[in-house]
Order: structure tokens, then C-alpha cells, then sequence
């Protein structure tokens, strides 16, 4: 049998709200300070795969790329496990993509610089943002299907629980949790990519889970206990019986990514890394919204229909 913990979270709910707050105003203003890095395929532009062999030096190559066309540019290197091949992938934003004379400066001038390290165009493509942005739109659309059909299926499920309520705060902590992924890449100046999308949308399925279980406790709690415990005490004790799962399968699940994201930096995989380490703070981040902030939200919502029945009731009488 599971222990069952003795954590005051609810009487903590201050506490929590003004921890998310601060970590979504951080989020925000580093958003305006600095801006937000978005990846070519939302912004547009041109993108070349080089293969070499040896040593380069990435910033050298960068600004070789920015004198020779006068674009500002971004490289990243990466090498095949299997083959041992090196290559660089260099990014040029811009609406008009590159000319192919463009092309041809770039790859003389890099093949001039590095005579010995053998560099070979393998690949030279032209990215439309507009095949990015609508791609991003119909997953934000996606997004919002996705909730309102959790507040209508939660609202079913639980409706012994003020369904309707348990649906509504579980999607805002899934928004919590969208939220703190988006943090991550934009103070840790990783580009918003097709990466960001997929870590969002992964721990929007994974994040629910949790709040489902929780709910779950807080229905058979009620049929148990009755009137005996308080809105507070209820959930109170619903998140400490689930707490032990919760901890269990979260350490479990984010072991495994970090091992990914250990892999992805000795072999410099960006890619990966850029994958691998937001989805791991979403993780965390599912488990605290499940414990911190759905079940604070539901407990506040019903404190406050509790409130605003019991005036009306007073009101009449």
C-alpha cells in the first residue's frame, strides 16, 4: 500500500499562485526585453547543409556567412553516430530565402576558408514561413478543440464534483504548464521550432493524466467521508493518497529524458537537447500544477459557490 502524506497543500495555495506568477511575469519580461527567438520556419528564409570533416570554429563560420551576404545567420553542428560524418546547418532568416548566385558565394567562400576540411553543399533550401505560421495556427486550433472537449468530458465524469468546475481549472493548469515550457526556450534563448509544438502538446496529454487521477480520489473521498470533511480537507487529502503515484511515475518518466538529454550534449545534438530538456521541465511542471494549482483553483471555485449560495439562501430568508 501507497503511503499516504500529511502535505497541507491547499493552506500553501498563496504561496503557489504567486510562484506561477512570478515564473510567467519572468517569462514575459524577458519576452520584451530581449525577444522572442523563433526558428526559420515560422520567420522564413533559407537553410544549408554542409558535410565537412576536422575542426571549424562555428563563430567564424557565421561571420564568414554574414560578410558574404550581409545576413545575419545561425549554424548548428552535429555529427552522424553512425557514420562519424560531420555537418553544419546553417540558417539565414528572411522572407525571400537566398538567390542562387547567394548560394554559390557562400559555399565558395566557406570551401576558400577551410581548404582542408573538404566542405560539401549536401542540401540548399528556401523555407516559406507561411507554410510555418499556418502549420502553428492549426495547432493552436487544435489546442483549443483539445480543452474544450476536457472541460466537457470532465464535466461528465465528475459531475458529483462540480464537473464543470474541475474541467475549467484542469485546462488552466494545462495552460499553466504550456506556459512553462514557453519560459524555458524563451529564457534559455532556445528558438520557438516545430520542437516546442510537440513538447506542448506531449505534456498536455501527460499533465491531464495526473489531474484525472487526483479527481478521481476526490469523487470516492466524497462518497466515503460525506459532509465529514471540508472542501479543503477533501482535496486535502485526495492529493496526499496520490501523491506517492504521482512522484513514482513522474521520477520514473523524467529519468529516461534526462538520459536523452545527457546523450544530446556529449554528441551536441541540438536538436535533441532542445526537445528533451523543455520536455522535462514540463514534466515537473505537470506534477506541480496537478498538486499545486488545478486542485487550489477547484477548492477556491467551490469555496466561492459555497459563499455565494449561502448569502442567497440568507438573502431569501
Amino acid at each position: 500500500m501507497l503511503k499516504e502524506f500529511k502535505i497541507d497543500f491547499i493552506g500553501k495555495r498563496k504561496i503557489f499562485y504567486v510562484i506561477s506568477c512570478a515564473l510567467i511575469l519572468v517569462a514575459l519580461l524577458v519576452s520584451i526585453i530581449f525577444g522572442v527567438k523563433m526558428d526559420i520556419n515560422f520567420t522564413g528564409g533559407a537553410m544549408l547543409t554542409y558535410s565537412y570533416s576536422g575542426d571549424v570554429d562555428a563563430d567564424s563560420v557565421v561571420g564568414l556567412v554574414e560578410d558574404t551576404i550581409g545576413q545575419e545567420a545561425e549554424i548548428r553542428l552535429s555529427s552522424d553516430i553512425a557514420s562519424g560524418q560531420e555537418s553544419m546547418v546553417i540558417s539565414l532568416s528572411g522572407t525571400d530565402g537566398l538567390t542562387v548566385e547567394q548560394e554559390q558565394q557562400v559555399t565558395a567562400a566557406l570551401q576558400e576558408a577551410y581548404p582542408d576540411n573538404g566542405i560539401e553543399s549536401v542540401e540548399i533550401s528556401n523555407v516559406n514561413a507561411i507554410m510555418g505560421r499556418e502549420f502553428f495556427a492549426k495547432c493552436l486550433v487544435a489546442v483549443g478543440f483539445s480543452a474544450v472537449l476536457m472541460i466537457i468530458y470532465i464535466a461528465i465524469r465528475f459531475k458529483r464534483i462540480s464537473g464543470w468546475s474541475a474541467g475549467v481549472t484542469a485546462v488552466i493548469a494545462l495552460l499553466h504548464d504550456v506556459a512553462m515550457v514557453y519560459a524555458t526556450f524563451v529564457i534559455f534563448r532556445m528558438p520557438l521550432d516545430d520542437n516546442f509544438i510537440a513538447v506542448a502538446l506531449t505534456i498536455l496529454g501527460y499533465s491531464i493524466n495526473d489531474t484525472i487521477v487526483v479527481y478521481d480520489r476526490v469523487r470516492e473521498n466524497k462518497r466515503i467521508y460525506g459532509k465529514s470533511l471540508n472542501t479543503a480537507e477533501l482535496m486535502n487529502k485526495s492529493l496526499n493518497q496520490s501523491l506517492s503515484r504521482s512522484i513514482h511515475t513522474s521520477v520514473t518518466t523524467i529519468m529516461a529524458m534526462t538520459i536523452v538529454l545527457i546523450i544530446s550534449i556529449i554528441f551536441g545534438i541540438e536538436s535533441i537537447f532542445t526537445f528533451a530538456f523543455p520536455m522535462i521541465i514540463g514534466m515537473i511542471s505537470g506534477v506541480y500544477s496537478t498538486l499545486c494549482i488545478s486542485s487550489s483553483l477547484w477548492v477556491d471555485w467551490q469555496n466561492h459557490k459555497e459563499k455565494r449560495t449561502g448569502h442567497k439562501k440568507a438573502v431569501t430568508a
